[in-house]
């Protein structure tokens, strides 16, 4: 009955929450519950179940109506304020059409007399499995995420790194570590591994761990209780919580800091966690895939990586070339970025000239894929206005015109009769800014007049190398 869809393909066993301030039914469901292929929590208070949701999530509520002196109606409303996707089932020994109508107000999926008929109430909780899953991949539809990822090319690097994770797949515990340079597109493949592992249909979540702040990457990752510091004003879930079932993504993991490397070590070895300001443990399933530009080993030596986090998460390693080494890929993906950008700017679809093309594919491409799509999405905006992307639309350190106009410098910021947009303008200046000064970014950024994460935000945003070190001043 309830013992778990097959089709699911990972052997997660749902959780029924028992909300119940008589110890005698608690107990008969629970049986019933184990019997059923379902993990049973109880709690006989509103108190106790909010602890054990924090210590443990469950996939289904069964709450009282009545808790001795708590109103049950006040504690689905917190249960749904927590979590609206999960299905809480009501139990009254009093029940009336009023009720039913006020509990189905406030978000109740299903409203059952005391004591529940047990066959009934197996019928019920599989139905609200089902509607919380098929729940789920509606809104999975919607996020524009569901299925296999496209992935565009057919360069012999790429059918390696898709032959690896194909094989990595297979496994639905095993950490995968994405190796390659800014903007190759780690993420698209990090997609691809849970597209195709017995978790995909569960959550995937991503984090840049460069984007967050050091403070507040811990309370994203594992959540806090509230009053955990001091703008800690609700409990909230962290990341790993929100995964469960799934797979966590774990962009430039190199940037994280040694004692969040610890911590995370911990999830990788005994997934369970603490919450900031928690005192009990939380366990999760949960598949980590992390993706670094650096050089981890190097790392390591250096002190800035710890080297057991390293080998742990050096399990399954695949690297993804970088762009001036697909140059097959290269006409593919433009063609992708062009129909994409034209269908989104309302235009008639544009086609590539040849001369445009070899521009293209004679250029190194620092910023690999994002810096294609960047281009592509800039020069359909600003530059086309017929049905054909010509070799004078592109950027000039692209067609050789940087070069020739001011001997290899970087271009003029106000041309005469020009007027750039304001990012162009924004990126020259960091570009000139790095130049003047050696390419130290601490240097560079102080002279912006800007933080030095920002000024890697930005290197990012324009798709600009970052070695994530600064050159000597």
């Amino acid at each position: 009955m309830v013992k778990g869809d097959s089709s699911t393909r990972t052997q997660t066993t749902h959780t029924l929450l028992i909300v119940d301030d008589e110890r005698s039914l608690r107990f008969s469901i629970g049986e019933w519950a184990r019997d059923a292929g379902l993990q049973p929590i109880e709690a006989a208070s509103a108190s106790e179940a909010f602890e054990r949701l924090r210590e443990k999530a469950a996939d289904v509520v069964l709450l009282d109506l009545k808790l001795g002196d708590e109103d049950g109606l006040q504690v689905l409303k917190r249960l749904r304020e927590d979590d609206p996707s999960r299905p809480v089932i009501l139990l009254t020994g009093h029940g009336t059409v009023e009720h039913a109508v006020r509990a189905t107000k406030l978000g109740a999926y299903d409203f059952m007399l005391k004591p529940p008929n047990l066959d009934h109430l197996g019928v019920v909780v599989e139905r609200a499995l089902e509607h919380a899953r098929l729940r789920g991949e509606v809104q999975h539809y919607r996020q524009g995420v569901a299925g296999p990822p496209a992935v565009i090319g057919e360069s012999e690097g790429l059918r390696r790194a898709l032959q690896r994770l194909e094989k990595a797949a297979r496994s639905s515990s095993a950490t995968v570590l994405l190796r390659g340079e800014t903007g190759a597109g780690k993420e698209i493949m990090a997609r691809y591994l849970h597209a195709h592992s017995p978790r995909a249909n569960g959550p995937f979540i991503d984090l840049n761990c460069s984007a967050i702040p050091e403070q507040l990457l811990e309370s994203m990752l594992f959540g806090h209780e509230k009053g955990a510091f001091t703008d800690a004003k609700h409990f909230r879930k962290g990341l790993f919580d929100l995964a469960n079932g799934g797979t966590l993504f774990l962009d430039e993991i190199g940037e994280m800091s040694p004692q969040l490397q610890s911590k995370l070590l911990r999830v990788l070895e005994s997934r369970s966690f603490r919450r900031v300001g928690g005192h009990s443990d939380v366990s999760v399933d949960v598949r980590v895939v992390a993706a670094t530009h650096r050089d981890l080993e190097r790392e390591v030596k250096a002190g800035r990586f710890r080297e057991d986090l390293f080998f742990r998460l050096n399990v399954v390693v695949v690297e993804m070339p970088p762009l001036r080494e697909r140059v097959e890929d290269l006409a593919p993906l433009a063609r992708h970025f062009i129909e994409r950008f034209c269908a989104e700017l309302g235009r008639p679809p544009a086609r590539l000239r040849p001369e445009a093309q070899r521009a293209l594919e004679s250029y190194r491409w620092p910023g690999n894929v994002r810096e294609l799509k960047n281009v592509i999405e800039r020069v359909l905006l600003l530059e086309v206005e017929g049905d054909e992307i010509r070799r004078e639309d592109l950027p000039p350190e692209m067609t050789g015109q940087a070069d020739a106009s001011s001997g290899g410098e970087l271009p003029q910021p106000f041309p005469p009769g020009v007027v750039r947009p304001l990012a162009e303008i924004e990126r020259l200046a960091i570009q000139h800014a790095l130049s003047v000064c050696g390419q130290n970014k601490t240097r560079a950024a102080q002279l912006l007049g800007i933080s030095r994460q920002t000024l890697r935000t930005k290197l990012k945003e324009y798709s600009l190398p970052d070695d994530n070190e600064d050159a000597t001043d």
